[in-house]
Formats: C-alpha cells, sequence, structure tokens
C-alpha cells in the first residue's frame, strides 16, 4: 500500500468499477445498459506497475480488462454531471483483473472474482485532470507485446462526469477514491508467464505503460468455501467469443444412426421412462435432431407481470440471442396451446445462430414461415395470437418441464418422425453404443423372418440364435 500511497499522494477508500461502458464492450456482450452498474473492490487489491499477479490455484479463467481509472481529488455528494468531472484530479491507466472461475458464487458482487490481492493493478504515473480533455484519452491494453485492446473515450456511453454524479447521489467520493471507468473489447484470458500492458494518453502525454507479470498461485482453496468452477457461459464471457457447442461429428453421426425409438429402449433399460417429450410435431419431419438443449421457461401470463417482464429485451430474446452452433433451445410453455411461443423472425434468429433445432410444448406462429427456414422445430400446435395472451418470459437455463418430462441445460435431445427424447450427457456414448447394437441385432432377426424363420426363440434370441449371430457378425 506504500507504493499505492506513493503514486497517488493518499490512501485510496475505496474503488469503484463500472460494468460496462464502452459500446465495442456492450456489443461484445450483447447487452447495452441504460444506465451505469457498479461493484466494489477492496483496497486491498491495488497494486502498481511491475507487479506479479498469481492466477489462483485452480483457475484456468484469468482474463484483463484495461481500463481508465479516475483519482477523486475533492468531496463529492450530489453533485450535477457538469460538475463531476471537477471533482477528478487526475487519471491512471488500471487493469481490471478477474477470475471467472469464481464468479458463480458471488451472486453479482464480484467479491471473490474481482477482488483478490493485486487485481487492480493502476499506474506508473498521474495524468492531471486539469491538463488532459476527460473526452479524448487514448485506452490501449498490450499482452506479450500484441495490441489487443484500443478506444478512446470520446465513444462512452457515460461521461467521467456522469459516473461522479451518479455515485455521489448515494455515497460521498472521497480523496484518494478510485473510479474504474470500463474496458473496451478486447479482454481475453491471459496465462501464467504472460505479460500485460495497459496504457492511457492524452495526446502527447502518457501513464507509461502499466506493466503486469501473471505467475501461477500454487494455494489450493480449502472446503469450507467456494472453489473454482466454471461452465460454457463463463468461458464465453472470460474469453470474449462465442464458443461452438456442437456435439462432435462422431457422436453425432452415431447418434443419427440409429432411431429415437431404439434410444427410448435403451433408457428404459437403464430405468429412465420418462424422457421423452410428448404430443409436439415437427415442422421437419424428414429431418433428424440432435444437439445440446439450452432452455427458456414461460410463466403463466399475468398484466402486471407481463408489463414488468414480457417487454423489451426479455428472457425469450436473451434465449434466441444466446442460442450457439449446435445448441436446440427447449421451451417450457406449460403445454398451452392457446397462443405461439416462438415465430418466423425468432426463428430465423435461432437458425443464423447455427442452432439444430426449438422445441416447444406450445403453440408456433407463422407456421408456414418458419417450415420453410427448415430449421427443425417441433410445436404442440399452430396458433396466430402473439406471447403476452397467456405467457411471460421469465427465465432462460435452468431446469424446465417441455411435454411431461424434465431437461436440464446441457441435456442432449433426439428427434425424429417418432419423437423426441432426452437424454442425460452422462449415458449418451454408452446408450448410443448399445443402440447401434441392438439395432445390428434388429436387422439380422428382420433379414431371417423374411427368409421365412419363426419368432419364437429368434426375437429375443435364444442361445442358439445369437451364436448364429456371431457368425453372421463375421460375414458383414
Amino acid at each position: 500500500m506504500e507504493e499505492i500511497e506513493k503514486l497517488l499522494g493518499i490512501t485510496p477508500g475505496k474503488v469503484i468499477a463500472v460494468h460496462l461502458n464502452y459500446p465495442s464492450r456492450a456489443a461484445q456482450r450483447g447487452r447495452t445498459p441504460a444506465v451505469p452498474g457498479y461493484f466494489l473492490k477492496p483496497s486491498s487489491s491495488l497494486s502498481t506497475s511491475g507487479s506479479n499477479l498469481e492466477r489462483p490455484a485452480g483457475c484456468e479463467l484469468l482474463a484483463f480488462e484495461g481500463e481508465i481509472a479516475l483519482v477523486i481529488g475533492t468531496a463529492a455528494r450530489r453533485v450535477a454531471p457538469e460538475q463531476g468531472w471537477g471533482h477528478v484530479s487526475a487519471v491512471t491507466a488500471s487493469n481490471d483483473f478477474g477470475v471467472y472461475d469464481l464468479r458463480y458464487a458471488d451472486k453479482g458482487s464480484n467479491l471473490r472474482s474481482k477482488g483478490a490481492d493485486g487485481f487492480t493493478p493502476v499506474g506508473p504515473a498521474l495524468l492531471l485532470a486539469g491538463e488532459i480533455d476527460p473526452e479524448n484519452l487514448r485506452i490501449r491494453t498490450w499482452v506479450n507485446g500484441e495490441l489487443v485492446q484500443d478506444d478512446n473515450s470520446s465513444t462512452l456511453l457515460f461521461s467521467f462526469g456522469q459516473l461522479v454524479a451518479d455515485l455521489s447521489q448515494l455515497l460521498t467520493l472521497e480523496p484518494g477514491d478510485i473510479i474504474l471507468t470500463g474496458t473496451p473489447a478486447g479482454s481475453t484470458v491471459v496465462q501464467p508467464g504472460d505479460t500485460v500492458e495497459v496504457e492511457v494518453e492524452a495526446g502527447s502525454l502518457s501513464t507509461g505503460r502499466l506493466i503486469t507479470k501473471i505467475t501461477q498461485g500454487t494455494a489450493e482453496f480449502g472446503d469450507f468455501g467456494a472453489k473454482p468452477k466454471t461452465d460454457l457461459f463463463q468461458r464465453e464471457e472470460a474469453l470474449g467469443t462465442r464458443l461452438d457447442n456442437s456435439l462432435p461429428a462422431e457422436l453425432v453421426e452415431k447418434i443419427n444412426s440409429v432411431g429415437t425409438a431404439t434410444l427410448s429402449s435403451q433408457l428404459r433399460k437403464r430405468g429412465l421412462n420418462t424422457v421423452s417429450i410428448d404430443g409436439l410435431t415437427s415442422t421437419q419431419p424428414g429431418k433428424r435432431l440432435v444437439g445440446r438443449a439450452r432452455t427458456l421457461r414461460f410463466i403463466p401470463g399475468r398484466e402486471d407481470l407481463f408489463a414488468s417482464h414480457g417487454g423489451g429485451y426479455n428472457a425469450q430474446k436473451r434465449a434466441f440471442d444466446g442460442l450457439r452452433a449446435g445448441e436446440v433451445l427447449v421451451v417450457d410453455a406449460r403445454g398451452e396451446k392457446g397462443t405461439g411461443t416462438v415465430g418466423d423472425i425468432l426463428a430465423l434468429r435461432a437458425q443464423v445462430n447455427g442452432a439444430a433445432g426449438i422445441v416447444t410444448d406450445g403453440g408456433i406462429r407463422d407456421l408456414e414461415a418458419v417450415t420453410e427456414l427448415g430449421i427443425p422445430t417441433y410445436h404442440a400446435g399452430p396458433h396466430p395470437a402473439v406471447l403476452g395472451r397467456r405467457h411471460v418470459p421469465w427465465a432462460i437455463d435452468e431446469t424446465i418441464a417441455c411435454g411431461g418430462t424434465a431437461v436440464q441445460p446441457g441435456d442432449i435431445i433426439v428427434g425424429d418422425a417418432d419423437g423426441v427424447l432426452v437424454i442425460p450427457p452422462a449415458l449418451v456414448e454408452e446408450v448410443v453404443a448399445d443402440a447401434i447394437e441392438q439395432e445390428r441385432q434388429e436387422r439380422f432377426i428382420a433379414e431371417r423372418v423374411a427368409a421365412g424363420e419363426k419368432v419364437g426363440g429368434l426375437y429375443p434370441m435364444d442361445e442358439e440364435w445369437k451364436q448364429r449371430y456371431q457368425e453372421w457378425l463375421k460375414t458383414q
């Protein structure tokens, strides 16, 4: 902390970070906030240029975020946006590091993921507020010498003055407090051994490069708190890119080689009887559907809840926008057929995203147009009414009910002319392997029945027929 005090000339009391503030980053995340959002970082997370930063043991998703940091010079309480910049004494370069492996446990606070010691390097020099134009600051970040972020404060969604004014409505900003003003597009994951550098320029003036070297931590997390854990969403957020969630091509080929009837019998042998999504019709009855489940849940329509959750960028729109290649959106509409749950525009969005298909136990609008798109869409029947007649879009990516069975995100969805099955991902390999063998045996049995053999002892095969089946296999 002595080095921080030497840099700032004062001991920082608060470190406040802005979630999203650059249009480039908002576009990358797929959401643009109407107002600023914030989180606190402890002052113990501060460090200076040249420091090493440990990636905690067991974590893999340590990401950098080059940012412009404001240093408060005079106390601010209930100031106007046009007065906000006047309470800033200086700016400097900063890096808002975070481990996405712990984000699940934070519930939005970012304390574990971004509050660790050294996770907020600042420096190496200050640019005095009176000598710079706050609307023309260049922010750049390099990883191992390669430029990865390059943006300007002129593009900010929320100006520096607005941030100071907004925060001062509820809390007093005190001298030495630091506001991290958001990161532009380009943030991604770094590895032990990498060097990250951030610089802020104001014309000919510069903070110099804020240098942070990444090392590997060795202290394991204890059993008394949250441990590192990640999923596809956090991986995408950390990497700053959309990942392909398709099943391996070889597995898809194997799944497509057997019917849902055979897969159903194999699931039944494993004690799984309630794994079919019932009562649906496909827009593409001749096409197979195979993919990983994403889920969307509607609750019964209620006017006040639809007013608060039905408009704008609601759960339904987020679900379709968020689909990745190889995924199937499964919709819990409670079997309610009296309104549409998907129409041609949303089905087109799913198709453009590379989704494998859509499954809803509710109604479908624009049936002819959705059919023409070609994306397999299983539904309970056509209906012209809009969503708000019977439903409120409520939640995505949670366990739902659809067509009489439970569906979890990540489940394997398989559909054909016989219907739609839900296969637990942990069982899919063995279920498919046994289904392939079952159909091979059934092909042998069908050949023998066609040749005039009686089904007694043949279907199912007794020991004699099993031996003859082994001989038959040698000829295939």
